[in-house]
């Protein structure tokens, strides 16, 4: 079967994806919260991808998009699905556990890099000045941002746990931007990927989490069905599909700088519902962000002749 041919990216539709995707992972921390209760995480996780996968399936095929894939890319699209899935948000719940959600959130934003250096590695993508260097800036403007809550925690047993977990997390979340961009390249659309991937995380998930002894459970509160709602469609089926289409568009590496852009958005609506005081190292932390990202996506002059 041919490849799709490739076309030309709009740049307006390309930053509107950013904005949303931003926009979207930067408000489900809200929708986290409200999961937290009387059902096992791993459990809401299935419920989360098993749904999304089922809207993402009945979508592609109500717009006549249903398919199966080619047969290179189902190993492509299971690793995907454990990577992106499953496996980062076992790592990056269990981080939660014993760390301040501030270092979780500082260690995902190491995506970036990590991207990069993958990129380089498996795609002979060059490794700019311009991409390490803004990574590096959103880095160190999120430790300037949640340096109170880090400071506050001591440097333990559990603390070394945590941070191998979040790093974890954040290592599988940048394997399954590569294994999507290496799909989206054999000509396999995110949206359809997404809907097999997710359908083969939540089944991993599900089979391993009966395989614990933990039998299956669910809330029919309102804020708990509210919660699975937000997080399966627009944070899943929307966020997961505009973000996999970024790493398409511009690469794993700045599609990655997403990831230091979301703690924004959440201490934005923090410091409105949970009162968040910014202070001057948070303010300054957040112009060391804005600077990567000004440098990560800024295009370089061209040499003079």
């Amino acid at each position: 079967m041919a490849r799709r041919k490739a076309l030309p990216h709009s740049a307006p539709m390309t930053a509107f994806l950013y904005a949303l995707t931003v926009l979207l992972w930067g408000t489900t921390w809200i929708a986290l919260k409200l999961q937290l209760g009387p059902v096992p995480i791993p459990w809401s996780i299935v419920w989360r991808f098993a749904l999304a996968a089922l809207v993402l399936l009945l979508w592609l095929t109500a717009c006549g998009r249903l398919r199966l894939l080619r047969r290179e890319a189902w190993p492509l699209v299971a690793a995907q699905g454990l990577c992106l899935f499953c496996l980062n948000f076992i790592c990056f719940l269990s981080a939660s556990r014993t760390i301040p959600s501030g270092l979780v959130a500082v260690v995902f934003s190491t995506a970036t890099l990590w991207n990069a250096l993958g990129a380089r590695l498996f795609f002979r993508r060059a490794l700019t000045p311009r991409i390490l260097g803004g990574g590096a800036l959103g880095l160190a403007g999120l430790l300037a941002m949640f340096w109170p809550e880090l400071a506050r925690h001591g440097a333990d047993a559990g603390t070394l746990h945590g941070l191998a977990y979040a790093l974890a997390g954040t290592l599988c979340f940048s394997a399954g931007n590569l294994l999507s961009a290496r799909l989206q390249a054999l000509g396999e659309p995110p949206a359809l990927t997404n809907a097999w991937g997710m359908a083969w995380g939540a089944l991993v998930l599900a089979a391993g989490t009966l395989a614990m002894g933990i039998a299956p459970a669910f809330d029919p509160a309102p804020s708990y069905v509210g919660a699975l709602l937000y997080l399966a469609i627009p944070g899943s089926v929307i966020g997961f599909t505009a973000y996999l289409e970024l790493v398409g568009r511009m690469g794993p590496e700045r599609a990655a700088y997403c990831t230091v852009l979301f703690p924004l958005v959440a201490l934005a609506i923090s410091s409105v519902v949970e009162d968040y005081r910014w202070s001057a190292v948070a303010i300054g932390g957040l112009a060391l962000v804005m600077a990567g990202n000004v440098l990560v996506f800024s295009k370089p002059r061209a040499a003079a002749a």
